[in-house]
């Protein structure tokens, strides 16, 4: 068994097909079929089940698929250690736009300070779109929000789809109900008195949490809005609440007082698929990771 095959043997498992497997390995496909048949031979057992040109995994496949991440990983940490390498080439970030705005600016300018050669791709948008294209392998790694644990039982399974990455606290929100200059002080939604929830896109997770607490006592519409802006600009006008976290509205300088109600902490997940991750990542990670130090946590208790 040699570590070749082993690369081989996971570009057949990731594509399912022989052929498209040659291609990403820069071999024909006749060679990458010996390849799997001498590692099965060398294992004394079947790693695929074969339906045509269609290869999957056979019970004895999917355990070796564990050892074989562990043995590419160890590999390349070797190689690293003897002749380290600087992080290079592309990676695609995905991120709310609250974190773009108030948590990532500083990070951002380090990274690239430090790393140069790597090209950082970002794109925002909201936490259920941003894992599922980390899933995917859009992005290579995401920024989200995560839903309470009171209330993931109202995600729809989304909950689970995040189980098939890897995730890791990095930042802690608090989130706020803001509301218009001269409101009453309220306890509960109960006590509103406007006339629609401004929020984002139902992808939203602070949507998410703000809509369940408006649920429990109100009636309220939700009006979406594009920006955090838009939002704060139609709580002006006195006849609607909007959700964000403390960190953007702290940032935004409105000229016009606000009220506020906290919803409580929320966490924001670094989440990236369990392998597959590009050398850039953990150049990214150290930089997010010195960050977090500095700033509050939440126990994942």
């Amino acid at each position: 068994m040699d570590l070749s095959s082993i690369e081989i043997f996971l570009a057949v498992a990731s594509d399912r097909s022989v052929t498209k497997a040659a291609r990403a390995v820069g071999r024909v496909p006749s060679n990458v079929t010996t390849r799997i048949q001498q590692l099965e031979e060398d294992l004394g057992t079947s790693l695929f089940s074969r339906d045509g040109k269609k290869m999957t995994l056979t019970r004895e496949g999917e355990t070796f698929l564990a050892y074989a991440n562990r043995l590419t990983a160890l590999a390349l940490e070797a190689r690293q250690a003897v002749r380290p390498l600087a992080p290079s080439g592309t990676l695609r970030v995905g991120t709310m736009e609250s974190t773009a705005a108030s948590r990532l600016p500083a990070a951002l300018t380090q990274f690239k300070q430090m790393w140069p050669d790597v090209s950082l791709h970002l794109t925002m948008g909201a936490s259920r779109d941003l894992a599922r294209d980390v899933l995917a392998d859009a992005l290579d790694c995401a920024l989200i929000a995560r839903l309470p644990k009171a209330m993931r039982g109202e995600d729809g399974g989304f909950d689970a789809e995040l189980e098939a990455l890897d995730m890791e606290p990095i930042f802690v929100e608090e989130l706020l109900i803001v509301l218009p200059s001269g409101h009453p002080s309220i306890k509960s939604a109960a006590d509103l008195r406007v006339g629609a929830l401004a929020a984002l896109e139902p992808g939203c997770t602070y949507r998410r949490i703000a809509e369940s607490w408006a649920r429990k006592s109100s009636t309220l519409p939700t009006s979406e809005l594009g920006s955090y802006h838009a939002i704060l600009a139609s709580v002006a006008t006195g006849n609607t609440a909007g959700v964000m976290p403390k960190s953007v509205l702290d940032l935004m300088h409105w000229p016009t007082a606000v009220q506020t109600h906290p919803l409580g902490p929320v966490e924001t997940l670094l989440v990236t698929r369990k392998s597959d991750r590009p050398s850039a990542f953990n150049a990214f990670h150290e930089v997010l990771s010195a960050t977090k130090s500095r700033g509050p946590r939440l126990s994942t208790n």
